[in-house]
């Protein structure tokens, strides 16, 4: 298929977006049309802004917790204690 068969291009424009490792990825977007303020790099997926010098901070990563640690967050040790104590009197006596 040519020009012909699928009409004129819609003019251009491209636009530079730089991420924290350095990495510059030039996508073109309609001219009339603005681009967004940040871009997902291509090479490494961290996000990508205008500004070479201040490229946006790659996101922050929680690690895993694992079901106790969250439960040692909402109780401290001596309700911990509490706890286990009034489990330990209702269980039945062997």
């Amino acid at each position: 298929m040519g020009e012909a068969e699928r009409g004129d291009a819609a003019p251009r424009k491209k636009v530079s977006f730089y991420c924290a490792n350095g990495h510059e990825s030039t996508p073109s977007f309609a001219q009339d049309a603005a681009p967004p303020t940040e871009w997902d790099c291509p090479r490494c997926g961290l996000p990508a802004g205008q500004d070479a010098e201040n490229p946006p901070a790659p996101p922050k990563t929680e690690p895993y917790k694992t079901h106790l640690a969250y439960v040692k967050e909402r109780r401290s040790g001596g309700e911990a204690d509490a706890l286990l104590d009034e489990a330990m009197k209702n269980l039945p006596e062997a």
